[in-house]
């Protein structure tokens, strides 16, 4: 809305009626009823978090795109004993985050994820998507890699699939959120970045030729 806010100052000159004056009082009132309403279900849920959950909770929400509910979502849905999972892949394939897949003639198809805990799921990828708005972040990184070449829809789901590993991770280690980076892929795999970029370079009409540094090759 910062974009917009001459055209919202043109809109709001004119003439005030008493008729509009009601109208917005009484969705000034609706509002501030809503934020008090909102505040003291933050302060029950507070309260009723014993110090282990209020831990998870304060963890969780040094990640990116996670926020407090997402984080009670968590604790409700998942507990914070990590024993019941034997790893981070069973509690994602628990959520139903895995994809199924099927392999005919020596070939693997994906099939859809299941559908289980709908408000895990729900609450997981309403984080993806607040993460993947996120700047110079991995999980952003992660997000675009995933949606140049399988759509938006199927990213959200691989981040969220991602979210839930990380929520483990961190738990169980009780360590908080360490970002790697929105270059950590190019890092990792620093030819494939070279040959993405010089086709880039090249579509635009340039004639490129790299080679590496010897700083670099030491």
């Amino acid at each position: 809305m910062r974009s917009k806010i001459e055209l919202l100052e043109q809109a709001l000159e004119g003439h005030l009626r008493r008729e509009h004056e009601f109208l917005l009082r009484r969705m000034l009132m609706q509002t501030r009823f809503l934020e008090n309403q909102a505040q003291a279900l933050r302060r029950a849920m507070i309260h009723h978090l014993n110090p282990q959950e209020r831990q998870a909770v304060a963890l969780w929400d040094t990640i990116p795109g996670v926020n407090e509910a997402v984080a009670w979502t968590l604790v409700a849905e998942t507990g914070v004993c990590t024993d019941q999972f034997p790893d981070a892949h069973h509690l994602a394939s628990w959520i139903a985050f895995c994809p199924g897949n099927h392999e005919s003639g020596g070939k693997r198809r994906w099939g859809k994820t299941r559908k289980a805990n709908p408000w895990l799921r729900s609450a997981l990828c309403e984080a993806a998507w607040a993460a993947s708005h996120t700047k110079g972040t991995y999980l952003a990184a992660f997000y675009r890699r995933i949606a140049a070449r399988k759509g938006r829809k199927r990213a959200i789901v691989a981040t969220a699939h991602a979210l839930a590993i990380i929520a483990y991770q961190m738990l169980k280690n009780n360590e908080p959120y360490r970002d790697l980076g929105e270059s950590h892929f190019d890092r990792i795999r620093p030819e494939k970045t070279a040959d993405r970029l010089v086709r880039g370079l090249q579509k635009l009409g340039y004639e490129v030729s790299i080679q590496k540094s010897i700083a670099q090759n030491g």
